[in-house]
This record gives C-alpha cells, sequence and structure tokens, in this order.
C-alpha cells in the first residue's frame, strides 16, 4: 500500500520529505529568535525542530520533529538564519500539521535589513491537514541570510507545527506532492569500478584517501612483501598519482617509505587540503616503535616527510585500541575521530576536536551526538570540503549489510545538530563489507572499499560516480604560490582565509617547502580573503567572491610577501568602498584590523597611505575621490588607537596607473589603497 509523502524536484525521500538540489536552495540552519517553545534543544517540538530538511512524519498530525509554538497569540514568530547567502526568488513555509496560521513572512537581508514578501490578513484552518506554504517573488539586490516568520495561532484551532524553512534562487517548486511507495535509496549514475591492478593487488588494499583536487590517492595495504614489516598481517602507507584525468586512470602505486612506514602497523588517515600534511594513526616514539594510544602528523619537507610527531589533544583516549579512525577537515582546524569514549553513545562512535588558538594543540573531543551515533559502531567519517556533508560508516543504522555508508548534513556550528544519516542505498551499500567513503571537492567521484568482486578474494578499492544532486555543496579549489615580491621567488608560508563579511578565520594551509605552491578549497555562499603569512613579511591579502558559484571551479592566484622595510609598499586589496564614494564597506573591517594589529604591534613604524583611481571621469574629482578614500582609511586607524601622527596621506588620483585603462578586467587594478613604510 502506497503512502502519501511529500518530494521535493530532485525526487530523493528523506522521511516523508527529500532535499531540493544544494545549489539553488538552502534550508534553516540556526534559530536566531523564537517568540516561544514547548521545549529546548533536541527535545520534541523544540524550535530546533524547522532546522533542516523537511523530516516530519506522520504528516497531518502532531510530529516530534515539528516545532509547536507554546502559546496561543496574534503575534507568535520564528526567525531562522541560513548557512549561506542567496538572491531569492523564493521562500518555503512547511506546515506539517493544523496549517493557515501565518500572517507575515520576512527576508533578512546580509546587513539585517527587513524585506516583506508575504502578508496573509485572514489566518484560519485551511482544508488541507499540511501544507508547503511556496512564495515566489521577484529577485531583490540584496542577499538573503534569514527568515522571519510571524503567525497568528489564535486563528486556527488547536495545536499548529513548522517543520522547516527554507529559500532558493529558483522560482521552481522546492516542494511537490506526489504518491510514492517504499523510500527509495540514493541514486548512482554508473555501477562501482575497480581501480585496477596499479592501485589494486591481491593483498588488502583498504582505507583510501582522496587529495581535494583528486589528484593523488592514498591508501593502506596489507600483508605485501614489500611493505617496510614484510608480509606479515600489519600494513603500510602506498599512494597512487593520476596518470590520465580523461580515461580516470591511476599510476602504479609506490610505497611512501619512511619515516611514515614502519616495520609496525601504519596508516594515513587523512591528508590536508594542501597535500602538506597528514593525519598517520599511532604515536611515532623516538625508538620506532608504534603507540596506539594516540594520532600524529607529518609535514611534507624538501627531502621527503618529516618524523612524524604526536598531535596533542585533550582528554584524548581510545578504550578500543584496535578501531580508530581519523579525518583532518580541508579547513585545517577540524579532527574527526572514531573511537569508543566513555562519554560515547556506545561502542566506537564518531566524535570532533578543534584546534586551539595557539595552533598546535586541540580541543577535548566531542560526541557528535544521537542523530550520527548508535549502540553499535560508527566508523570511517569523511568530511566533504564543503565543511558539512557528512560520510561515515555504521552497524547501527541498519542497512544491506554488517556496515553500511551513510551521510548525513550538518546544521548549525554546534556539530551535534545533523540531518537523519541517509543510507547510500544497494548501489554502493552491499551485503559485504563496505566502507571508508571519500569524496574529492569537485564531488564528481567517490572512492570506497569494498569485499565484493575485489582482487583474490580480498577487499578492493573502488571508484563510483554520483549524479549531481547528491554531491556535496559546490566549492573552488584556490592554487598558486606565494612568492617574494621583490625577488618572485618561493616563500615558506601560513595560508589563512576568512569570511570578509564577518572576519572569521574560516581555514588555514602550508605551502609546499619546494615551490611553494598552495591549495585551499572554498565552500562557496561567501566572500574570502586570503593571504599569506611569513616571518619578516608582510602580506598582500587577496579576495575572492564565491557567493554565487553554481558549479566546481578552480582558481590560480599568486600569493606577494612584501619584505618589512622602509620604502615598500602593500597594497590593501581587500579593501572596499561603494562605486564612486569614500565610504568603507563592512566587509574592509577584517583587513583594517590586520593594519591596526601591526601597527601597535611595531610602535614605532609610520606609514603612508595612498590612493589611486582609474581615468575614468574628470581628473579633479578622481583626485579628489582618491584623496577621501585615504582619510577615511586613516579615520579607522585613529578610531582604533592608532595614533594619526604615525599616519600620513596623499591621493594621486588617476596619474599613477599600474595597468591599463582600456579594459576594465586591467582598469580595475588602477583602483586601489596602498600603504608605504616611511619609518620602522
Amino acid at each position: 500500500m502506497s503512502v502519501q509523502k511529500f518530494l521535493l524536484s530532485v525526487g530523493l525521500v528523506v522521511g516523508g520529505f527529500v532535499s531540493v538540489q544544494a545549489q539553488h536552495a538552502v534550508w534553516a540552519a540556526k534559530v536566531a529568535a523564537v517568540s516561544s517553545q514547548k521545549a529546548e534543544g533536541k527535545e520534541a517540538f523544540s524550535p530546533e525542530k524547522v532546522l533542516g530538511e523537511p523530516n516530519a512524519q506522520p504528516l497531518g498530525q502532531v510530529s516530534n520533529e515539528a516545532w509547536i509554538p507554546r502559546k496561543e497569540s496574534n503575534d507568535e514568530f520564528i526567525e531562522v538564519r541560513f548557512g549561506k547567502s542567496l538572491i531569492a526568488k523564493q521562500v518555503t513555509v512547511v506546515e506539517n500539521f493544523n496549517p493557515g496560521s501565518v500572517v507575515k513572512i520576512e527576508l533578512i537581508d546580509t546587513r539585517g535589513g527587513k524585506h516583506q514578501v508575504y502578508a496573509n490578513d485572514s489566518p484560519g484552518p485551511i482544508p488541507e491537514q499540511f501544507r508547503s506554504l511556496q512564495v515566489t517573488f521577484s529577485p531583490g539586490t540584496y542577499r538573503t541570510i534569514g527568515v522571519l516568520v510571524t503567525m497568528n495561532t489564535k486563528a486556527v484551532n488547536g495545536v499548529n507545527q513548522i517543520d522547516a524553512i527554507g529559500i532558493a534562487d529558483v522560482a521552481e517548486t522546492m516542494v511537490k506532492k506526489e504518491f510514492k511507495g517504499e523510500s527509495e535509496g540514493v541514486k548512482i549514475d554508473s555501477a562501482m569500478v575497480n581501480l585496477g591492478p596499479n592501485v589494486n593487488s591481491k593483498y588488502v588494499d583498504t582505507h583510501p584517501v582522496i587529495s581535494p583536487d583528486g589528484r593523488t590517492l592514498f591508501f593502506a595495504r596489507q600483508e605485501s612483501p614489500q611493505n617496510a614489516g614484510g608480509a606479515n598481517d600489519v600494513q603500510d602507507v602506498w599512494y597512487s598519482t593520476l596518470g590520465n584525468a580523461k580515461s580516470k586512470a591511476w599510476n602504479p602505486a609506490k610505497n611512501i617509505g619512511g619515516p611514515i612506514n614502519t616495520p609496525g602497523p601504519n596508516g594515513l588517515a587523512s591528508v590536508s587540503s594542501d597535500g602538506n600534511t597528514a593525519v598517520l594513526i599511532n604515536v611515532y616514539n623516538e625508538d620506532g616503535t608504534l603507540d596506539p594510544k594516540g594520532v600524529s602528523m607529518s609535514k611534507r619537507t624538501k627531502t621527503g616527510w618529516s618524523r612524524p610527531e604526536k598531535i596533542n589533544i585533550e582528554d584524548f583516549y581510545n578504550d578500543d585500541e584496535e578501531n580508530v579512525d581519523y579525518f583532518l577537515g580541508t579547513s585545517g582546524k577540524v579532527l574527526l575521530m572514531a573511537v569508543e569514549r566513555k562519554d560515547g553513545q556506545g561502542q566506537q562512535d564518531i566524535f570532533v576536536s578543534f584546534r586551539n588558538a595557539d595552533g598546535k594543540s586541540w580541543s577535548k573531543p566531542r560526541n557528535l551526538g544521537p542523530s550520527i551515533n548508535t549502540k553499535k559502531p560508527e566508523f570511517a567519517p569523511f568530511l566533504a570540503s564543503d565543511g558539512k556533508t557528512l560520510y561515515f560508516a555504521s552497524e547501527g543504522h541498519g542497512g544491506y549489510g554488517k556496515s553500511d555508508v551513510f551521510y548525513s548534513k550538518r546544521l548549525d556550528d554546534s556539530w551535534t545538530n545533523w540531518t537523519k544519516p541517509r543510507n547510500l542505498g544497494p548501489n554502493v551499500n552491499s551485503p559485504d563489507f563496505d566502507a571508508y567513503y571519500v569524496v574529492s571537492a569537485a564531488g564528481e567521484d567517490a572512492y570506497l572499499v569494498s569485499t565484493r568482486n575485489g582482487t583474490g578474494n580480498s577487499k578492493d578499492i573502488f571508484r563510483i560516480g554520483l549524479t549531481p544532486q547528491f554531491k556535496p555543496e559546490v566549492v573552488t579549489l584556490v592554487r598558486g604560490r606565494v612568492l617574494d615580491a621583490a625577488t618572485k621567488k618561493p616563500v615558506p608560508a601560513t595560508i589563512k582565509y576568512e569570511n570578509l563579511l564577518t572576519g572569521e578565520e574560516i581555514g588555514v594551509a602550508e605551502t609546499n617547502p619546494v615551490d611553494g605552491s598552495y591549495t585551499i578549497v572554498l565552500p562557496s555562499g561567501i566572500q574570502y580573503g586570503y593571504r599569506a603569512e611569513a616571518p619578516n613579511y608582510l602580506a598582500e591579502a587577496d579576495n575572492l567572491d564565491v557567493t554565487d558559484r553554481q558549479k566546481y571551479s578552480e582558481v590560480t592566484q599568486d600569493l606577494y610577501l612584501v619584505p618589512f622595510a622602509v620604502g615598500q609598499t602593500i597594497k590593501l586589496n581587500n579593501i572596499f568602498f561603494a562605486q564612486s564614494k569614500y565610504y568603507l564597506r563592512e566587509n574592509s573591517y577584517p583587513e583594517l584590523l590586520r593594519l591596526v594589529r601591526t601597527l601597535k604591534e611595531y610602535p614605532n613604524v609610520e606609514i603612508k597611505l595612498e590612493g589611486h583611481t582609474d581615468n575614468q571621469g574628470d581628473p579633479a574629482l578622481n583626485l579628489k575621490l582618491s584623496q577621501d578614500r585615504v582619510n577615511e582609511v586613516k579615520k579607522f586607524l585613529v578610531q582604533k588607537g592608532i595614533k594619526s601622527t604615525r599616519i600620513a596621506t596623499e591621493g594621486y588620483g588617476d596619474t599613477k596607473p599600474v595597468a591599463s585603462n582600456d579594459q576594465e578586467e586591467t582598469r580595475k587594478l588602477n583602483r586601489r589603497v596602498e600603504f608605504r613604510i616611511t619609518k620602522k
């Protein structure tokens, strides 16, 4: 007997609902304010139940998975925020039970402004037991980051429930009614493909780790006579590079060698976005032995990999030393681990630890909570490059075999609020062992380990392609080199990138010690600033707006470091003004605050702010605009405690171009603010 379900346009069932395509829509990620509530946190009927995709069951009846206002009044409301902003064309409010009370819907832009898009002066019961209230409208000039829904709950009889709130940058229906039978698993657009003899052997090949650019595959091989410990039961780390991108053929695998591989059991848990840092299971003792009570980190050097050093994690322990997994997020600031602890749900659980401000130690592990973890083992965590989509193996969520691969979306920054895990379906999971599912940043291919059809009846590594709607959210991969601005030679440096609107540091990476190259991965929906940092240098930061990126892309951008010396000039690339105005935009503040910190750190330094424009318009007005802009920058610095006597200003208008004014692409380089060190 079929049951009525809601289906979103992509057709993947999630409980009674499904997700719209990630690049077109977002569901609420955080409750900003609420008028009243029957419960808090994860309790039934709490406001947090509106977060994420629609999932309330049963439809048309009171559900534990939807919010209920505590009071009956004409001024109940809930205000939510989204994980990224959109130029919205619609908002959808899913009313799971007793619909008809919504009287007003307002969009909230990134500056906090409100824009009303729906009003109902005659609220009251409607014939349907549940509905998806879809409001479409012409897109505004602002970006929507939140929604405020106001209700008159007195106008309907009894309980009123809201299950989900979403926005989209398309007008097509986010939620459609259809009749379906049993919910279907994730659909995969191709069968699993064995990576072949260049990667897989007659031995056990397991635990693949793919670099974000998809060009290097690390994995573990057991029982090979070419291992450091010989043909015993322990494993070594091996790797293969992509030989042909079109045919997706891999070059013959190589043993990574020492000091990572030793006669003991060796395993590479994950690799950083830049490929220069490896997270390794076990602690490497000075005498060459391995201690299972911990995890280590090795960094790429000019001559190979460094001796692995222990990662210091507050209150770390694992009651099952034989079973452990780790994963370092592409931001370099989040470390997932599958361990057995007394503060877990039972057996192996997935925990998260955060990199502390010192850049060296990590916080106490935090359990991801009962949405992810069960009383049975959860292991092999992989966090996609979007920082939100978690793939993991579980024996406790049910499925096709002993362990199946699932995925879930993180809904907020608590790291304990997740969508209900979804089984990846029979094309990925089987009655055999299936685990260690990883995805490249592009989201085109996934890699996993399975015992089905393995070489010599052993575990092998397979590739499988994903249909677009089941990929992680869109990211942009940025690569380039860090160079000395004067000599153009590579400089060893740390790369840091931030949200230019909030100033929040999103991630950190290291340059390659040989050629100064770097790689970072930027999830869509944000304007980023990024810079290199090295001793005795000042950074010329750069920026990239990927707010509207709909597809995976790669960008090449070299970063320059300027020697900290009198006479050197540094461009302030991440300072923004309204067009033809001198008022600073808010996304300029992170760059300016860094300059404030530098001037406070070096109290004897004096600078000269220099303003420049392109040659469009009246030269006299251009001269005045350039002077007004540097005066505005000086005003900001003085307000933050820098003495005005340390800052000189001069506007040059269009008299000192650094590029051609013939085309906009080069003309924009002439619109700039720089500072020159005049005293050190």
